[in-house]
């Protein structure tokens, strides 16, 4: 699966909990009111498909592991924004992840940091399903056979977007073409991945 492994688990968030116990509703619940084991659930549950996530953004294993242990402190920290009506759980974890890797390489490029998302749905307005990212993260060959079966200016447009964290109009400046254009390079690239992912690792 090209991950290597983690070389530390996030202990310091909270002990180790029964993952079985709260299911992640609940936990998110537990945490508003204060239950530090609440974290360690959606670790022991979401924390290896957060670290796939964050280490094929970052190809870093030290800078992934950092990017996931920054997400779950904020998911602590911001427990009480959490709307159970906007989306899951996992969804709004995944997208902090995928926030805090981005943050990782745009610091180690030199450019700046962006807000945090509110919700998983201005997530996925703007760049895609986080948790797709996270299963796709899981099954680098196959996506690699996926994203080479589509037009270059396509893959480009993709890896900027989702690898690199650029805007839409970074993406646009960069490749010399209009933001609508990088738009729909982003959505019918990624029709064309899910086509050919889904029988392999979506279903």
């Amino acid at each position: 699966r090209d991950l290597p492994p983690r070389s530390r688990d996030l202990d310091d968030i909270g002990t180790r909990t029964n993952s079985e116990a709260l299911d992640d509703a609940r936990a998110m619940r537990a945490m508003r009111d204060g239950d530090r084991n609440a974290v360690a659930v959606l670790y022991d549950r979401h924390g290896s498909a957060a670290y796939g996530l964050a280490y094929r953004i970052t190809n870093d294993a030290t800078i992934a592991e950092d990017a996931v242990q920054d997400a779950f402190v904020s998911v602590w920290q911001q427990a009480a924004r959490f709307d159970p009506a906007r989306g899951k759980a996992r969804t709004w974890l995944l997208t902090i992840v995928h926030h805090k890797a981005i943050d990782a390489v745009r610091r180690r490029s030199g450019r700046a940091e962006r807000a945090l998302p509110e919700g998983p749905e201005e997530f996925v307005a703007t760049h895609g399903n986080p948790e797709e990212l996270a299963v796709w993260s899981m099954e680098a060959d196959a996506v690699r056979d996926a994203i080479a079966r589509i037009p270059d200016d396509q893959r480009r447009t993709i890896e900027l977007a989702y690898f690199v964290g650029m805007t839409h109009v970074e993406i646009a400046e960069q490749m010399n073409v209009p933001p609508g254009t990088v738009k729909s390079r982003l959505r019918i690239g990624l029709e064309k991945m899910r086509a050919y992912l889904r029988p392999k690792v979506l279903e």
